[in-house]
């Protein structure tokens, strides 16, 4: 890796940090080269816009995502525990992890829901990619017959991500030691809905 590409890596994690700390649009350039003893136009060198800078920030939240959440629960055996799999972690992401302490995705909902532009672009994208990625698990699990022939995938997937909406509001904001035990019994009454 070159010396430019390093930094330009070290740029967008701070970023992304940051970004978990004020949002994406509350990221000052001013403040984030300071804090990589960078000039504005040293960085700018490797990103020529803010905007630019944001799409690189969010697509590095979701190669973390997918690295993190997808790629492990795909390991395991189709259906019902590649499923399993995909909750848990999913918890785990919206909890917090090393990289942003919260859901990234969650935040930029509400920051990007009417902002048109390319950083709103991609983050629907990869938001409709994570209800196809239920719903394609989920019809797994309907192969196997551990899922109802019947299920309607795309409900199963608004629901499952709809837990882990509350789950973040309510273990984030409104601190409730009891988040995680609500979640699971949310996720097993809709895996108890969705059997045969």
């Amino acid at each position: 890796m070159s010396k430019g590409e390093q930094t330009r890596q070290e740029i967008v994690e701070r970023a992304l940090a940051l970004a978990g700390e004020v949002g994406l649009e509350g990221v000052s350039l001013g403040v984030l080269a300071a804090s990589l003893n960078l000039s504005k136009s040293g960085l700018f060198a490797h990103f020529r816009s803010k905007e630019a800078l944001q799409v690189e920030v969010l697509q590095r939240a979701i190669d973390d995502f997918i690295q993190d959440v997808v790629v492990p629960a795909i390991r395991l055996p189709r259906g019902e525990p590649r499923l399993r799999r995909l909750f848990d972690l999913h918890l785990a992401w919206v909890y917090g992890n090393a990289r942003s302490g919260s859901c990234f995705f969650m935040a930029l909902t509400h920051e990007y829901d009417d902002r048109p532009g390319p950083v709103r672009d991609l983050l629907v994208q990869s938001q409709r990619d994570w209800y196809d990625t239920i719903a394609r698990t989920a019809r797994t699990a309907v192969e196997e017959g551990h899922l109802r022939a019947d299920l309607d995938l795309e409900q199963f997937a608004y629901e499952f991500v709809g837990i882990g909406m509350v789950f973040q509001q309510s273990a984030k904001l409104l601190e409730n030691p009891r988040a995680e035990e609500r979640a699971r019994a949310a996720f097993e009454a809709l895996l108890a809905r969705s059997r045969p």
